[in-house]
């Protein structure tokens, strides 16, 4: 069994004295590669190095989360145009839209997201999405450019049923994560990830974010970690009903499409 996880924040500073113990737990239950996602110029450069140092378990996505739109200007579009044209960098991103905290004006949002999406189609690479309260503007800025961009990942997805169908339609993947697993929030998706075809369906912590609120035992701390992403699996490939090893297999196979990743991975 391999397990691909797409999406694992390991520059974050939680993981600062022991990422590479991190990285072995998940190796030995099968997780064989990671996906360092890029948040700002910054970490997306700490994601680089990362990859660069190990890039047959890491791979890189390189961008501007909407929290920080306000730093995307020209010295940022062009800090991010340089990593995305680097091998280590599989996708543009984290990018897109959050209308749940407003962090950064809307207005400011937009011009970031389509900013990145400009640089995406440069270079030939997929879109890592996000995307929190933010549907109808989010949509109508991804059907202008989807012709454009080779492809994407709405990462994290907690969407509704019409947000989950709209993506699909634009083929674009879909990311889940242990938000699946929280009953007061993710009750949903448990019906909605039936309909999300294998070659479309991705999986990933967020490390340190959203620890699956269905371990057993519970951890003492609360940090997530990509060791959690079987749990993940289990819990998707129950609710799509389909045995584990197909759930797992076929995950794999559509981040390696997505991400044009190798076959495998070297133990570090």
């Amino acid at each position: 069994m391999q397990l691909i996880d797409i999406g694992a924040n390991l520059t974050h500073e939680s993981f600062a004295l022991d990422r590479e113990t991190v990285v072995r737990e998940a190796l030995a239950l099968g997780v064989t590669q990671f996906g360092i996602t890029g948040t700002t110029i910054a970490l997306s450069e700490q994601a680089v190095l990362l990859a660069r140092a190990q890039p047959d378990l890491m791979f890189a996505t390189a961008g501007v989360h909407p929290h920080h739109a306000r730093d995307v200007d020209a010295d940022a579009v062009q800090a991010l145009s340089g990593f995305a044209a680097l091998s280590e960098v599989r996708a543009v991103g984290e990018t897109g839209l959050d209308y749940f905290r407003d962090l950064a004006p809307r207005p400011v949002q937009l011009k970031a997201f389509e900013r990145q999406i400009a640089i995406a189609v440069a270079c030939g690479k997929p879109l890592f999405l996000h995307q929190r309260d933010a549907h109808e503007d989010f949509l109508a800025v991804m059907k202008g450019a989807r012709d454009s961009v080779v492809g994407g990942v709405v990462h994290c997805f907690t969407d509704s049923r019409e947000a989950l169908f709209a993506y699909l339609d634009l083929d674009l993947y879909i990311g889940i994560t242990g938000w699946l697993c929280d009953e007061r929030r993710g009750a949903h998706l448990r019906e909605l990830v039936r309909h999300i075809p294998a070659e479309r369906l991705l999986v990933e912590t967020d490390s340190p974010y959203l620890m699956p609120r269905t371990l057993v035992p519970k951890p003492a701390h609360r940090r997530n970690e990509p060791k959690f992403l079987p749990h993940i699996v289990e819990e998707l490939a129950r609710d799509r009903d389909e045995p584990f090893e197909v759930t797992a297999a076929s995950t794999t196979a559509a981040a390696r499409t997505l991400f044009a990743l190798k076959d495998s991975a070297t133990p570090l």
